[in-house]
């Protein structure tokens, strides 16, 4: 299954297929991508989040290749890991640092820039997302948008060419799932992959990659997409519901 559009790069992914503990996971996978935005949808256990970690390293293919922007991620693990930002559901999984400065700074170590551009880089940042009140703040005590908003600025400040956000919002509340959806599609120069339960976010994306079974069933117009997703759904809760009734 290939979708086309224009951007700068491609993520294409040949023939994959995962296995985790001896069970498939995902099976003959292939997909070229090259859009801006992309939204990856379907049930708990589709897959769907395996193929976000395919793109990092963070899980290996059992057979095929996955390629990002022309990096072989089987063979370039280091490269790889410094193109591609993950962003994970619970931001608990991945601030290290006591203070917000702090855990955003971590991200440059090794950049080659110096304590004080450090400094003035981590401070711009925060200034632009409105947390420049919080930079001495201990990450404990932010709330969740806040950490949230957080790891998103520790990934984006390395300016990687791909950012993978696995169910950014899904720990939100209304407010904040808009405000990082809303920097997710409009504010960052990457290109963006975002799985999401949220089919208004990935309504809002360039494509929609739906996955079930462990198959990608298929990957085209976000409305057409999010469209047949809902009919489907709909099918099975109407067909679970008749199927509890019982007769007087």
């Amino acid at each position: 299954m290939t979708t086309r559009a224009g951007h700068g790069g491609a993520i294409a992914l040949d023939r994959v297929s995962v296995e985790l503990g001896g069970r498939p996971v995902l099976r003959d996978l292939s997909v070229r991508l090259d859009q801006p935005r992309i939204a990856v949808i379907g049930a708990n256990g589709s897959g769907k989040s395996t193929f976000a970690r395919l793109l990092n390293g963070l899980v290996a293919p059992t057979s095929g290749r996955v390629a990002v922007h022309g990096i072989d991620v089987r063979r370039e693990a280091k490269r790889i890991r410094e193109h591609v930002g993950f962003v994970f559901t619970n931001p608990d999984a991945q601030i290290l640092m006591p203070t917000v400065a702090e855990d955003i700074a971590l991200s440059l170590r090794g950049s080659g820039m110096d304590r004080a551009a450090v400094a003035e880089r981590v401070a711009a940042e925060l200034a632009r997302h409105g947390l420049a009140d919080r930079a001495d703040q201990p990450v404990y005590s932010l709330s969740g948008g806040q950490k949230q908003l957080v790891a998103l600025i520790s990934v984006l400040i390395r300016e990687p060419g791909l950012v993978v956000a696995d169910e950014p919002t899904t720990l939100l509340d209304l407010g904040n799932a808009r405000r990082i959806g809303d920097l997710l599609m409009r504010d960052v120069a990457a290109q963006v992959v975002v799985v999401t339960h949220d089919l208004d976010l990935a309504a809002r994306c360039d494509v929609v990659l739906r996955f079930a079974d462990g198959r990608l069933a298929e990957a085209g117009d976000p409305a057409e997409v999010i469209a047949r997703y809902r009919a489907v759904h709909e099918d099975a809760s109407h067909g679970e519901s008749a199927h509890g009734e019982t007769g007087p």
